[in-house]
C-alpha cells in the first residue's frame, strides 16, 4: 500500500491575503488600465456570480483587455517582477510555515489554483514546491491570445488535475487547504481538509504514518 502523503494548497485567499491575479494585473498594467479593462469587460464580470459567464474565459478576456497581444517574454518578465517585488507582501506567514511543516515531514506539496501559472510557477520554485496545477494561458507564435489553454482550474477541475497528476500512485493521505467555493470538491476528496474560517488546521502525520484514501 502506498505511504505517499500529498498536501494540496489553493493559493488565492489561502496562502495569500487577497486575489493575486488582480494584484498581478494592477502591478503590470497600472490602475488606469485596470479600470478601463474592467469597464470593457463589465458584462462578463457581472455575469460570473449568476452563472451567465464562465470564470476562466472571463479572466482571460480581462487580462487581454489590459495587456493586449503581449509577447510571452514580456508577460514572463512582468511575472518575475511581480514575484520579486509585490507578491511577498501578500503572503500569509502562518501558511508558509504550514507548507514548510509538510515538507519537513516528507509530504509532497502541490499548488492547485485557478490563477495563471505564469507567475505561480515562479513563486512556487522559491519555496520548494515543484508541482503547480493551475490555469494556463494560451500562446500562439509566442503571443498571448486572450484565451486559456484548457479549463480553468477551479472547483471540479482541481480534482481532475490532482487525479491526472498522481495517476496510479494515489496518496495514502491527502491534505487539502482552501478558502472558497472553488475549493469544495478538492476538500471533499481529502482525508484532512481545511477551509479558512471553519476551524483549526488539521494535525500532521509523517509520510508512512496512518491515513487511508
Amino acid at each position: 500500500m502506498s505511504d505517499r502523503v500529498v498536501a494540496a494548497f489553493d493559493f488565492d485567499g489561502t496562502i495569500t491575503t487577497t486575489d493575486s491575479f488582480r494584484a498581478f494585473l494592477l502591478a503590470t498594467g497600472g490602475p488606469l488600465r485596470f479600470a478601463v479593462a474592467a469597464l470593457r469587460c463589465l458584462p462578463w464580470l457581472v455575469g460570473i456570480a449568476p452563472g451567465w459567464s464562465e470564470r476562466g474565459p472571463t479572466k482571460a478576456r480581462f487580462m487581454y483587455a489590459m495587456l493586449g497581444p503581449a509577447r510571452r517574454e514580456t508577460i514572463e518578465a512582468a511575472a518575475q517582477r511581480f514575484v520579486d517585488t509585490r507578491l511577498p507582501a501578500l503572503l500569509r506567514p502562518e501558511m508558509l510555515a504550514r507548507v514548510r511543516e509538510h515538507q519537513a515531514l516528507g509530504h509532497e506539496v502541490v499548488l492547485v489554483s485557478a490563477s495563471p501559472s505564469v507567475y505561480l510557477r515562479k513563486w512556487a520554485a522559491t519555496v520548494g514546491i515543484g508541482t503547480v496545477l493551475s490555469s494556463e494561458l494560451e500562446w500562439r507564435d509566442g503571443v498571448y491570445t486572450g484565451r486559456l489553454a484548457g479549463l480553468n482550474c477551479w472547483g471540479p477541475e482541481k480534482v481532475a488535475r490532482l487525479r491526472a497528476w498522481w495517476g496510479e500512485r494515489a496518496p495514502a493521505t491527502l491534505y487539502a487547504y482552501g478558502d472558497s467555493r472553488g475549493d469544495r470538491e478538492m476538500a471533499g476528496l481529502a482525508d484532512h481538509a481545511w477551509i479558512r474560517g471553519t476551524g483549526a488546521l488539521p494535525p500532521l502525520v509523517a509520510a508512512g504514518g496512518t491515513g487511508a484514501r
